[in-house]
């Protein structure tokens, strides 16, 4: 994707201003455009107990028969993959890709959301969390981070096992529950949490930097990294810091009202993978964005199966083909009303349709006059 975007967040008092770069930063807005691979899928919702969902060979069966090209593999899940031996052995990793590769599919990415989510729990937050942690992690916070920096730091090299360059997961949270700020927030506080999280991230994104991996950060309420600002601050803190990047999810932008179209402009050079994942917004005169303490079937703003909601595809394949995204497009299935039967059949067809088969000539190419230097000297008046 080429070099980082030039972005930086100076403090003024209480308020972030962001610093982009000049004329480096603007001419990274014309890039090579990419026809983005696909379709794919997260097989994390799909995974449970009767065959074929509680395999490896039997799910990747059941979805290259709907038409599926790639997987991306949640490594807390001991059913798909041993994340320890994948860390330790390149020929596991082979082992792997090769029993993914005879159903014709690939490995898109290996995804860590519930192990990088323990890097930064909130006491608030703690008991919930135990389902995500070992048992001897349970109600100790500490022990948590440690589990899940371990964890990250089998994903950086088990990932480079397996040949893959990008790996999305979820920051953690010890600002989240101070998102809204009632009573307002001490001064000081903001800053001192991104000091922490970027303290705890720094050398897990080294070690991935180490294998010439990508950390995909998915942006998403709960997490301390949500938005554009949050995620620019938390790069801010961690000095530019080029392995961290971007897992896009338009879903959880609309459930925001963020406009997802104009974030590819900003963060383009920072997004490394990608979720299609449909949601829709729909307020009335009792609920908004913060749903009203209600069940996923009667928020507002509720995820959707692909085509069910408000995201505009076209716009965001376009415009990602547009930056040179060169990367998979991956079904993340879910959905308060349909099927995850329903939604993973129709999910390979909606993606494929909007893959771009991006142009390697200029439409007006046939009216090329074919003309030099001095024509053009002569079209401008500037030779006589």
């Amino acid at each position: 994707m080429g070099e980082s975007l030039n972005f930086a967040y100076v403090s003024r008092g209480s308020r972030y201003i962001l610093r982009t770069g000049g004329p480096a930063h603007l001419s990274k807005r014309i890039a090579t455009m990419t026809t983005i691979k696909g379709p794919a899928i997260f097989l994390a919702q799909f995974m449970g107990d009767e065959p074929p969902f509680n395999s490896l060979d039997g799910i990747c069966k059941y979805m290259a028969d709907l038409g599926y090209k790639g997987v991306q593999i949640p490594t807390w899940d001991s059913r798909l993959i041993d994340l320890e031996k994948a860390a330790d052995s390149k020929t596991y990793c082979d082992e792997i890709k090769g029993r993914v590769a005879e159903h014709g599919l690939e490995i898109t990415e290996l995804a860590s959301h519930l192990q990088g989510q323990m890097v930064a729990v909130h006491p608030a937050y703690d008991t919930m969390y135990n389902a995500f942690a070992p048992k001897e992690a349970q109600n100790n916070r500490k022990a948590k981070m440690e589990w899940g920096t371990q964890q990250m730091l089998y994903n950086a090299k088990a990932s480079a096992n397996m040949g893959l360059t990008a790996h999305p997961s979820f920051s953690g949270a010890l600002l989240w529950p101070f998102m809204y700020p009632w009573p307002q927030r001490p001064a000081g506080l903001v800053e001192q949490a991104f000091t922490e999280l970027a303290k705890r991230w720094k050398p897990i994104l080294d070690a991935f930097d180490e294998v010439g991996v990508d950390v995909g950060y998915e942006l998403h309420p709960g997490e301390d990294l949500h938005d554009g600002i949050s995620f620019e601050m938390f790069v801010d803190y961690l000095d530019g810091h080029p392995r961290a990047q971007i897992n896009y999810d338009p879903s959880h932008f609309v459930l925001q009202q963020l406009d997802y179209l104009s974030f590819i402009d900003l963060y383009h050079d920072r997004i490394c993978a990608f979720h299609v994942k449909d949601a829709e917004f729909n307020p009335t005169g009792k609920q908004g964005v913060y749903g009203g303490y209600q069940g996923w079937a009667d928020r507002a703003g509720r995820f959707r199966s692909l085509g069910d909601g408000q995201v505009d595809f076209k716009g965001i394949f376009s415009k990602l083909s547009q930056y040179g995204y060169d990367s998979w497009a991956v079904l993340e299935w879910e959905c308060a009303i349909k099927s995850s039967d329903q939604g993973a059949a129709e999910g390979a067809p909606f993606i494929a349709e909007h893959i771009i088969q991006v142009t390697d000539r200029a439409f007006d190419d046939f009216a090329d006059a074919g003309t030099d230097a001095a024509a053009n000297r002569d079209i401008l008046g500037l030779n006589g």
